[in-house]
């Protein structure tokens, strides 16, 4: 039943992802490929990864993952740099344009919580966010 219900949370979420996802994706000028939004979405999740951490974590090849980066930077999604303790290293953020083409916000989430506030206790509710923390501990792994 657990599993069951896990599952269902994690697909709703998917699927609210997807259509926010396409919906952003528009055939005009400069803008993302549903692979390049991708793309730029695993680059903000991760933070500012090496280039070779995002290829690591697409399961792709560095060469891949650069034309992939470089596609963005030449957008404005994605930005090019040094990193802070190895000059020799790169890394890649998300650019300002993918602040307007994305929203990193999540009211979805915020009026679940505001769900869950009026019909649990605080204490099931503290409860409830250590097992997600102990969910999210476990799927970074």
């Amino acid at each position: 039943m657990l599993y069951q219900k896990l599952k269902e949370l994690y697909e709703a979420a998917r699927l609210k992802n997807y259509r926010e996802l396409f919906s952003r994706v528009k055939e005009r000028d400069g803008s993302l490929s549903a692979t390049e939004a991708y793309a730029a979405d695993v680059i903000y999740l991760l933070g500012s990864p090496t280039v070779s951490a995002f290829a690591e974590t697409l399961g792709i090849s560095q060469p891949n993952a650069t034309y992939k980066i470089n596609n963005l930077a030449a957008k404005g999604y994605a930005v090019r740099g040094a990193s802070d303790t190895d000059r020799r290293e790169c890394r890649v953020s998300v650019g300002e344009r993918f602040y307007s083409y994305y929203d990193t916000e999540y009211p979805f989430i915020a009026e679940s919580v505001e769900q869950l506030q009026k019909k649990y206790s605080p204490e099931e509710l503290a409860l409830l966010e250590r097992m997600v923390e102990d969910m999210v501990e476990s799927m970074r792994r």
